[in-house]
């Protein structure tokens, strides 16, 4: 269908990715209408502040601090969301979709918290609500999960979804700096804000995983369901040991499908730092780029990279779903919704089964080893490797489990920090992507 009629647009934040956003609607307007069939025009742009400055230079007369208002005018057709977090952002986007408005936004942390409330406000008005941009910038991995992955079974979404991070541990593992060294790069080069928090204890990627797992798993995750570790206690020692199994380490999410004792599947979510071989395809991710490793049942094994922060790149996956969005809604119709049918569990992570790379300082004397063995055995837990190294004073075992559940592994080094012969456990790392 075509229409002369324009589509009203209303994007709320004008940062760096509303910026971008108002400035591709302006240099791609002919190209958007003639993909949409009809023109496109931005009608408004909200602000907390008239007088701020800006990326790109918006007519004042579409600059207005009164978002409730440009939300909840009736020529509005669809509403860009951009300014993130929980408040206003999740009020404005329910006023816009009750007031008929369809809705495009990046805001992954309130997707993660309180998506359903939004999934359910859209349904029931008949409108879109789409959300592309919310995870790993311009990077196309929700519609693959969402539509081109509708007929597979996902059984595992394994990712690199934070740049900031990836640059810091790729700082370290180059370079070898500490955490601190590459942080403080990272801030100077604009990869991190002055509070990193979000970023370096992994807040950021766990809402995108939860955003992942349900989509992958078509069950209801929330932000509170994924078990979360930062970087922050990542050590250049942690990084060397990894590069000496021939391995380098990387903030993971990764969210999987796993069977419980009674036969039926439930959904394991985490994010924390890990070691992969440096043959997995992740481990070539370098500097701020993202990159998403999906395994099917019918598609195998793919892998999704690219770009994943800036306000260009997100401003791409928003004009992306703009286009969708405008589409259904000249044809009159919606595209897919929620679909959390499945209803899966979602295991602990004591439940989720994975491995440990642990050193431990000790005493350099007869038996240590097999006392340290004994441990580990007692616990559960098969010792896949282990190696010493040092002598006297500066006595390291270095182990490697094989799998086992993160709470057996977690009660075994607990058990060697409560040995005589150990004086300190100097480091526990998740290991993934290694071969058995």
């Amino acid at each position: 269908m075509e229409s002369d009629k324009p589509l009203k647009v209303a994007v709320l934040g004008c940062g760096s990715v509303g910026s971008q956003v108002v400035r591709l609607l302006g240099e791609q307007a002919d190209d958007l209408a003639a993909r949409i069939g009809a023109p496109v025009e931005l009608v408004g742009v909200a602000v907390r502040r008239l007088d701020a400055q800006r990326e790109v230079d918006v007519p004042p007369g579409l600059l207005t601090t009164d978002a409730v208002g440009l939300v909840t005018r009736p020529d509005v057709d669809v509403v860009v969301e951009v300014v993130g977090g929980i408040e206003p952002a999740r009020s404005l986007i329910l006023a816009a979709l009750e007031n008929g408005a369809s809705v495009v936004t990046a805001n992954k942390a309130l997707l993660a918290e309180d998506g359903p409330t939004l999934f359910e406000a859209a349904a029931k008005v008949g409108r879109d609500l789409y959300y592309e941009a919310a995870v790993a910038g311009a990077i196309p991995i929700l519609r693959p999960l969402r539509e081109s992955l509708a007929g597979d079974r996902v059984t595992r979404v394994l990712g690199i979804v934070n740049g900031t991070t990836n640059f810091i541990l790729d700082r370290m593992d180059s370079s070898g700096a500490g955490f601190a060294e590459a942080l403080e790069e990272a801030q100077e080069l604009g990869y991190a804000e002055a509070d990193p928090t979000a970023d370096v204890e992994g807040f950021d990627a766990a809402a995108k995983a939860a955003i992942l797992a349900s989509l992958a798993f078509h069950s209801r995750v929330t932000a509170s369901d994924v078990h979360r570790e930062g970087i922050a206690e990542v050590t250049a020692a942690d990084v060397e040991s990894a590069r000496e199994m021939g391995c380098v380490v990387k903030l993971l999410a990764i969210c999987e499908l796993r069977e419980t004792e009674d036969g039926q599947s439930a959904v394991a979510v985490r994010v924390h730092p890990a070691m992969i071989p440096r043959s997995h395809p992740l481990a070539s991710v370098r500097e701020a780029f993202n990159a998403v490793f999906v395994e099917s049942e019918a598609a195998g094994q793919l892998m999704f990279y690219g770009p994943g922060a800036g306000g260009a790149p997100t401003a791409s996956a928003v004009l992306g779903d703009l286009v969708t969005v405008a589409r259904n809604r000249l044809a009159g119709t919606r595209g897919v919704g929620e679909s959390a049918y499945a209803d899966r569990a979602v295991l602990p992570m004591g439940e989720t089964v994975t491995r440990y790379h642990v050193a431990i300082d000790v005493d350099d004397r007869a038996g240590v080893l097999a006392s340290v063995a004994t441990a580990f055995a007692e616990n559960g837990v098969s010792i896949q490797t282990v190696r010493q190294e040092g002598r006297g004073a500066d006595a390291q075992l270095v182990v490697v489990s094989h799998e086992s559940t993160d709470a057996a592994l977690s009660a075994t080094v607990e058990h060697l920090r409560g040995m005589d012969i150990v004086r300190e456990v100097t480091s526990v790392m998740r290991v993934e992507g290694a071969s058995e």
